[in-house]
C-alpha cells in the first residue's frame, strides 16, 4: 500500500492547496437576499465537502471549511463544532471585536495538512453576519468555538494561520505534531 501524504489526501477530497492563488484573496460578499439561490448553493457544496472529508478524516475537536478552498472567491465558510452541535454558517462574517486575552494552540489546515502551527488567537470575539434573507446577526464565540471561527473568517479574508504565528515559529510536520501531546488542536 502507497502512503499517501495527508495534503495529498485533502486535494484528492477537492480541497484547494496552499500555493493556489485563491487562498490569498478576500472573498467575495454577497448581497443579500438577491443572492440567495447562490449562497444556498455555495453552503451545500461546503457541507457536500465536509461530508467526504470527514469520511477519512476524524475531527474530534471540530473542523470548518471555507469556499476559497473548494475553489469558490465568496464569503461563505462553514463550521462543524465539536459534539452533536448544530453546524454554523457563515455568510459574510466579520469580526467586529475581540478580547485582548489570547491562546496559543495548534492549528490545522485542510489547505496544508502535513503541519500543524502554534497559533495565539483572542480567546472571545463578536462576530457579525448576514442570513439568508438579509438581516444581520451578531453573535459572541469562545475559547476552542472562536478558534474555529476566526480561522475560516481569516480564509475569507485571504490569510493563512501562518499569518498569524508569532515571528520565528514555524509549523511543524503533523509527525512531530502527534509528539507534542498537545494534540488537541483544531484541524480545519
Amino acid at each position: 500500500m502507497i502512503d499517501v501524504r495527508p495534503s495529498q489526501q485533502m486535494r484528492d477530497l477537492g480541497v484547494v492547496q496552499h500555493g493556489a492563488g485563491i487562498l490569498a484573496e478576500a472573498a467575495r460578499a454577497f448581497t443579500l437576499p438577491d443572492e440567495r439561490d447562490e449562497a444556498e448553493r455555495i453552503t451545500d457544496e461546503l457541507f457536500a465537502a465536509m461530508e467526504r472529508i470527514g469520511q477519512v478524516h476524524p475531527f474530534a475537536k471540530g473542523m470548518g471549511i471555507a469556499a476559497p478552498q473548494i475553489g469558490i472567491g465568496r464569503s461563505a465558510a462553514v463550521v462543524q463544532p465539536p459534539g452533536d452541535a448544530p453546524a454554523i454558517i457563515l455568510l459574510n462574517p466579520q469580526i467586529t471585536d475581540r478580547s485582548d486575552e489570547l491562546d496559543e494552540q495548534y492549528e490545522g489546515c485542510l489547505s496544508f495538512f502535513d503541519v500543524r502551527g502554534l497559533v495565539p488567537r483572542p480567546l472571545k470575539i463578536t462576530v457579525e453576519t448576514t442570513t439568508l434573507t438579509g438581516e444581520t446577526v451578531t453573535t459572541v464565540y469562545e475559547r476552542g468555538l472562536a478558534r474555529l471561527i476566526h480561522h475560516e473568517i481569516d480564509h475569507l479574508d485571504g490569510l493563512l494561520y501562518t499569518a498569524r504565528m508569532r515571528t520565528g515559529v514555524k509549523p511543524i510536520p503533523v509527525e512531530e505534531y502527534r509528539q507534542t501531546g498537545r494534540a488537541w488542536a483544531y484541524e480545519q
